[in-house]
């Protein structure tokens, strides 16, 4: 478990950097693409795709990140309601979900990438594919991120029963 936890905190780290750097991208190459259509008066006709790209890229990137520090939408409300075991199965249980739908996207994101592949981005003489390659492997970045979030969950868990049971 410890070495898993350690793995996600490696791969996560990694996410969170790619998807700053990716959003650096985006939004330098926007600014570019308004100085050059606006000032200059001559458009560039590829930092449109490449911005568009590098958002796509950012956003799966994040939502791994989102998963480790619970920003992603949750059920806090009807958990915290709940009694302490119970909550912990409706937590659990809702991972489990996103765990399915994860896996599922991961899975057509893939065989997305491979028909795709033939296909140019406009403007550019590079595979659509790589945008599309955002999807499958922000989605093992996600799954990591959200199976950490299920032994956190659990093992915090155990050790609060426990020490209620120390202090009795």
């Amino acid at each position: 478990m410890r070495f898993f936890l350690r793995l996600e905190n490696l791969t996560t780290g990694v996410a969170l950097r790619l998807s700053i750097a990716f959003l650096v991208i985006a939004a330098s190459l926007a600014l570019y693409q308004v100085v050059t259509r606006f000032v200059f008066g001559a458009p560039s006709t590829w930092s449109e795709v490449i911005t568009r790209s590098a958002m796509i890229w950012s956003v799966f990137l994040g939502v791994a990140v989102a998963f480790k520090h619970g920003a992603m939408i949750s059920v806090d409300m009807i958990q915290n309601a709940l009694p302490p075991r119970l909550g912990l199965a409706l937590y659990v249980l809702a991972s489990i979900g996103s765990l399915i739908f994860f896996s599922f996207l991961f899975w057509q994101g893939y065989l997305m990438t491979l028909r795709v592949i033939p296909q140019s981005l406009s403007a550019l003489e590079i595979s659509i594919a790589w945008v599309y390659a955002a999807l499958p492997t922000g989605s093992v970045f996600i799954l990591v991120a959200i199976v950490a979030s299920i032994i956190r969950a659990v093992q915090g868990d155990w050790l609060i029963a426990r020490n209620e049971e120390d202090a009795l």
